[in-house]
């Protein structure tokens, strides 16, 4: 990993999620931070350029990192993100969530949802409650479809080289028993050679509701990051959506990293 992009709209919530990304890269020099505000109109520049720079200087205050400030003026920030992401050649977004009303939900709980949904690099949302732990206990929640073919292994292994965590791999499927079918053996399998660099642990859970059993066996597992896979037919699916998706990204302190097939 190499650039981050951090979206700031100077709100509580993206300066927390700044705080949290300068966190997670201090212990890694070859991180550049990159402080991305977009403005609409050419008199908000001065302002805002003030603003990005006392927080760049907060951050550096506390956590040594090569952080770099960035405006842009446009309309739509979701694509100047897109284009500012090839630019930068970021291999990371860190965005913030809301879940404190309706009116921050929209506008900013939509816009880190909608830059999720674009296959564009991984992001990682922050919720506004969340506090950084060193990342050392990973979830990767698979729906183990394809899953030799339909994972995306160099984005998640860029992450798991980079902080070194220990990586469980979890399926939810109200049709579990006992002992897991054929079919899922297989699909362990292929996961297993995918990641057989860092062991991963691999655990089956039968319950209907994928949302809560991720809820459950992140508190559970003292889990410090979720990865989630962005797949078009995923039985997963529904948690890139604005309505399902509040249940893992609003409620939870948990930092969710967000790949792509």
């Amino acid at each position: 990993m190499t650039n981050i992009i951090v979206p700031i709209d100077f709100s509580t919530t993206s300066y927390n999620a700044a705080h949290y990304a300068s966190q997670l890269v201090k212990d890694h020099k070859g991180l550049t931070m990159v402080l991305y505000h977009m403005y609409n109109s050419p008199s908000d520049e001065a302002e805002a350029a003030s603003e990005l720079g006392r927080l760049q200087i907060v951050l550096t205050e506390k956590n040594p990192v090569k952080i770099t400030t960035l405006l842009k003026q446009g309309s739509d920030l979701i694509d100047e993100l897109e284009k500012e992401v090839k630019i930068q050649a970021a291999n990371l977004i860190v965005m913030g969530i809301t879940g404190r009303s309706a009116l921050a939900q929209k506008f900013i709980g939509s816009n880190t949802l909608k830059m999720a949904e674009r296959k564009v690099c991984p992001v990682l949302i922050v919720q506004e409650n969340a506090e950084y732990s060193d990342i050392k206990n990973v979830m990767l929640a698979s729906d183990m479809q394809n899953a030799y073919y339909s994972t995306p292994v160099e984005p998640i292994k860029k992450f798991l080289k980079t902080f070194k965590p220990k990586l469980n791999i979890v399926n939810v499927n109200s049709d579990h028993y006992v002992a897991i079918t054929e079919s899922y053996e297989k699909e362990k399998k292929a996961l297993q050679d995918l990641f057989k660099e860092f062991n991963p642990e691999f655990y089956f859970i039968r319950l209907f509701d994928r949302e809560d059993a991720i809820h459950l066996f992140a508190t559970e597992k003292d889990i410090d990051l979720v990865i989630t896979i962005q797949k078009d037919h995923s039985l997963l699916h529904k948690l890139f959506k604005a309505s399902d998706t509040k249940n893992l990204t609003y409620h939870s302190s948990v930092p969710v990293l967000v790949v792509h097939e």
